[in-house]
């Protein structure tokens, strides 16, 4: 776990055995670091677990009902039910005033795959899904055409950021 800037980022893996270069994680977090200070949520939490084929195909069966491995899901919790919290009470603790942003989950596996097919670096692929899912976390979408162009135009706007190219 990592706090900076007020931003706590958990990052894990699932088996927890899986083996995902430091320097990956690193990325990662920098990707998501740099998102949560160009789109004003620093305050903020988010969940990245890093997985394989067979588990995220799991989670893809069950929560899309889409029977075959995906490479990055996102599951927003600004789109539940939950009641709004009211933080004007000054007892309140400062960690209870983080915007729990949501959960992404990154098939390894698919990247890998991605990466090859697309003659780009894994960690290439690594931070875009990172960047793409940090998306979907903040309200975008890609499932009407005006949609998909807006956040196509977010994922390389945030990828220049970060200096990451497609080699």
């Amino acid at each position: 776990m990592i706090l900076v800037n007020d931003m706590e980022i958990i990052v894990s893996t699932e088996p927890e055995n899986l083996n995902v270069d430091e320097e990956i994680i690193s990325e990662i977090k920098r990707a998501v670091l740099t998102i949560g200070e160009l789109y004003d949520v620093e305050n903020s939490e988010v969940s990245i677990t890093l997985t394989n084929d067979k588990t995220i195909h799991e989670l893809n069966k069950n929560y899309r009902g889409i029977d075959r491995p995906t490479d990055v899901l996102s599951f927003a919790f600004r789109e539940s039910d939950e009641p709004k919290i009211n933080f004007d009470s000054e007892e309140v603790d400062e960690i209870n005033k983080i915007d729990v942003l949501g959960d992404i989950i990154i098939s390894i596996e698919r990247a890998e795959i991605q990466a090859e097919d697309y003659g780009h670096s894994f960690k290439r692929e690594i931070i875009f899904l990172t960047v793409h899912g940090m998306l979907h976390l903040l309200g975008y979408d890609h499932i009407e055409e005006n949609d998909r162009l807006e956040m196509e135009q977010e994922q390389k706007f945030i990828m220049e950021r970060l200096g990451i190219d497609r080699n």
